[in-house]
């Protein structure tokens, strides 16, 4: 492969990177990267195919794991490490989803909640790319209220279960060999409310089906709605403790919002090295057009919102590996990032001009993935919501 890293010219910035060991591990991953780059990743997804060369060479490199315990194949670091990970990835042009799913989420959940057996089970192989675990926790009729669940876990009298429901917009369930599910108790508890609990079960299981959503996303991951129809869950399939998945969910919720988080700032930074290269390179009336303040403002500012979204981002996954509440910097993170990276790539499409659109210089198809940011894992208004209730200790508005 012929394809060059990217970055920004100069020395790019070093501010959130407090370690020679981080900045080391950023290096390591941007030369892999960047060793596929932008057009293999648009390649693939164009053909419907999946980035199955590069996600194999991220697990032999150990990168998959490195926030996983050493004793199951991880490379013993924290939600810190695989954050820088996610967004070197992304700055390369080669945002994948399933680098959140499968270790970020997936991999957290099943860390700090899971059986000896199942991290035996799960983690190797999480770790190193060859077992990949999709989640499932939205519905249709639910969103963001995980106290509507309605995909239910009925007993089945041999210490299993049977799962009913559907969910919505579960990525890469099709090239996942399993499915981290939250479902809602059959029978409700003392209180009159259905508790939750967490289920594992492999995506061959009998009554499991799932159906591609037609989505604007250009990643090689696919969307999907997927249906429960008696799905059989055996007893070593309970994740934790019956009943606290809601407790155990929340174990994966921050670090996805921080991994979310890396991804858009990765796009940010992709979008303004391209864009800084554009307006070096492109001369109008013998003069480049960076040199223009009405060109060079905007993507400074651009810049300087990045940067300060990557600071939030990695004070987040800090926090969260020293066992601090990250609930708010996680969501103010994610928060920022989404904000920052549709402005750092709606600018770099503008530098560009007309080129902007063009598939060819890499930015026009990133859009609606920049965008999604806004939106999910968690929009921005259930991030106001918080901030306005527990950091401002507003009343709650819903």
């Amino acid at each position: 492969m012929n394809n060059t890293p990217v970055g920004l010219p100069g020395k790019g910035s070093r501010i959130s990177d407090t370690t020679e060991e981080r900045r080391d591990l950023r290096e390591a991953v941007r030369q892999l990267v960047g060793s596929y780059g932008r057009s293999y990743f648009q390649d693939v997804v164009a053909r419907g195919e999946r980035a199955d060369e590069l996600w194999s060479a991220m697990g032999k490199a150990g990168f998959l794991g490195v926030h996983l315990p050493e004793e199951h194949g991880g490379g013993g670091g924290g939600l810190a490490d695989l954050a820088v990970v996610i967004e070197e990835m992304a700055s390369q042009g080669c945002p994948m989803f399933m680098v959140v799913i499968s270790p970020a989420i997936a991999g957290t959940v099943l860390t700090a909640h899971g059986t000896p057996e199942q991290k035996a089970k799960y983690l190797p192989g999480i770790a190193d790319g060859t077992f990949r675990m999709a989640f499932a926790i939205t519905e249709p009729d639910a969103g963001s209220n995980t106290h509507k669940i309605t995909t239910t876990a009925h007993k089945d009298g041999d210490g299993g279960w049977r799962l009913r429901g559907q969910k919505y917009w579960t990525s890469g369930v099709d090239e996942c060999q399993a499915l981290l599910v939250v479902a809602r108790d059959a029978e409700p508890g003392p209180d009159g409310r259905h508790t939750l609990s967490l289920f594992i079960c492999d995506t061959d299981a009998p009554g499991l089906t799932f159906q591609k959503l037609d989505s604007a996303l250009m990643l090689p991951e696919k969307q999907f709605m997927t249906f429960f129809d008696d799905v059989p869950v055996e007893r070593a399939g309970l994740v934790g403790t019956e009943g606290e998945g809601l407790k155990q969910v929340f174990a994966g919720l921050n670090p996805e919002r921080v991994a979310a988080a890396c991804m858009a700032n990765g796009i940010a930074r992709y979008a303004l090295a391209k864009g800084a290269q554009y307006a070096n390179e492109r001369t109008v009336w013998k003069t480049p057009i960076g040199a223009h303040q009405g060109v060079a403002h905007p993507l400074a500012e651009s810049y300087i919102a990045v940067e300060l979204a990557r600071l939030m981002t990695m004070r987040a996954a800090e926090m969260s590996d020293a066992g601090l509440d990250a609930a708010e910097a996680s969501n103010i993170a994610k928060f920022a990032a989404g904000d920052a990276a549709v402005k750092a790539l709606d600018q770099a499409i503008q530098v560009h001009g007309g080129n902007g659109l063009s598939y060819e210089y890499g930015l026009a198809d990133l859009w609606f993935v920049a965008r999604m940011f806004k939106t999910a894992p968690v929009s921005r208004e259930m991030v106001l919501n918080h901030v306005a209730q527990h950091s401002l200790g507003l009343p709650k508005s819903y």
